[in-house]
């Protein structure tokens, strides 16, 4: 039979595995409690971007920045290590422009890895390592990105390896929608950043 204090030990939450990252926030910032921040390089996060609860931010292979009124969506993991070892010249392991989105569980490789302003990473894509994503790209759910891949302006990417130009040019309308969609989630997020710096 378990003890009382046994039980209460299994219920803790666990702390996550590597060392706390050296962080630069700005005071608009909205991190859930629960998002996992964890590394040696240093992370930073520009006004009115969202982290939501569970996302992991792993600087333990370049430093992450994160631009404006981006949306960090739960499970997703930016920084993750990857198994191409080319040699890359970066000192900078993901770098997300303005108003980026980064849906469910997708992953986000360290190493010069660059996602251009207004681009859409969707649910359970992976961009691999070194992979450099022009402005207003879409990568539809479970999208593959190649280590040191190049995808050029306005490019939809499809699960199935297809791609096609998007035309239609709707990028202010995207800017509205994000800001919005930012608006809601700082009623609906309790945020914490004091627990990360």
């Amino acid at each position: 039979m378990a003890t009382s204090s046994s039980k209460r030990q299994s219920v803790l939450p666990r702390a996550p595995a590597g060392p706390k990252a050296p962080v630069n926030f700005s005071s608009s910032l909205i991190i859930a409690d629960s998002a996992v921040l964890l590394g040696h390089h240093t992370i930073n996060i520009s006004s009115e971007s969202v982290v939501h609860p569970r996302a992991k931010l792993d600087s333990s292979n370049g430093r992450i920045t994160i631009g404006r009124r981006c949306i960090i969506h739960e499970r997703s993991l930016l920084g993750a290590p990857s198994n191409d070892k080319t040699p890359i010249d970066s000192r900078d392991g993901v770098v997300l422009s303005d108003y980026i989105t980064v849906d469910v569980g997708a992953v986000i490789e360290s190493g010069g890895t660059n996602i251009g302003e207004s681009s859409t990473i969707g649910v359970g894509c992976r961009v691999g390592r070194g992979a450099k994503l022009g402005k207003h790209c879409t990568l539809t759910p479970r999208s593959i990105v190649l280590p040191g891949e190049r995808i050029p302006d306005f490019t939809v990417v499809y699960s199935n390896g297809t791609r096609r130009t998007d035309n239609r040019r709707v990028a202010d309308l995207k800017h509205k929608t994000q800001a919005r969609q930012i608006d809601v989630l700082r009623r609906l997020i309790p945020s914490n950043p004091a627990k990360f710096q």
